[in-house]
């Protein structure tokens, strides 16, 4: 007979995701869409801190919030902790260090794995190329690596609804072809990049496309959240000698 401690209302969730307060769509593939995702997923909402706040102030008075957020993952009993904006990497190590179990907030962190498998420049699509500072690098230990960044500042769907918050509706064909249109202009800038990595957690709906169009690996929060779950949750392998 196997005794289980207890004490957990709810059982089985695999990753815990901090949650910022947003309410334009999330088509499958987004992390904030569970139900597309290859494992199972809780989420606590970080009321208050936006896409916009986030960016603009990423402060340590943010910190206290988010940490208690991740506790409260933790003692719900998920086995690991993401996060839905990739600018959480700027906290990737206190918030790591505040829980017991693994926490991956950002998709940055394999910006270092990206570019040892191919030993060339990455390429990483951002949100905002003028909000991704060393910081944020140095945060998931990707300061040192070569990168090439693209940001979707300018894209106008992209910017207005994502970035500035100005409406919820979003005609997601044309955020497809702002995502396509950067990378295209990024690779032909660099055509040196090996891999790509997309920091924001908006872009992994289309990553298929993206990389139908530019001919490289892709990495994006999902392709993280997904090993962490396989490293987490080993299963016997199907098969016979």
């Amino acid at each position: 007979m196997t005794i289980h401690s207890g004490g957990q209302n709810i059982c089985g969730v695999s990753i815990g995701v901090l949650s910022l307060e947003s309410y334009f769509p999330k088509p499958p593939g987004h992390i904030k869409n569970p139900s597309s995702l290859p494992f199972t997923t809780t989420y606590e909402i970080l009321h208050g801190l936006t896409v916009q706040k986030l960016l603009a102030d990423p402060s340590p008075e943010l910190l206290e919030p988010i940490i208690s957020a991740a506790k409260r993952l933790e003692d719900q009993g998920v086995h690991a902790i993401t996060g839905s904006c990739g600018f959480l990497a700027i906290f990737q190590k206190e918030i790591a260090e505040a829980v017991s179990i693994p926490v991956f907030v950002s998709s940055l962190i394999q910006v270092p794995l990206a570019y040892h498998m191919t030993k060339a420049p990455v390429g990483v699509i951002t949100a905002s190329a003028s909000s991704l500072t060393d910081k944020h690098l140095e945060g998931v230990g990707a300061f040192d690596v070569p990168i090439v960044v693209q940001g979707l500042d300018e894209a106008p769907e992209f910017s207005s609804v994502i970035l500035r918050g100005e409406r919820t509706q979003m005609d997601l064909g044309k955020v497809t072809g702002e995502l396509l249109a950067a990378a295209e202009s990024m690779v032909e800038r660099s055509p040196e990049i090996g891999a790509i990595v997309l920091e924001c957690t908006d872009l992994p709906p289309y990553a298929h496309q993206l990389q139908a169009k530019v001919n490289r690996p892709v990495f994006d929060i999902i392709t993280l959240a997904s090993m962490v779950h396989a490293t987490s949750h080993r299963m016997a392998f199907p098969g016979f000698i």
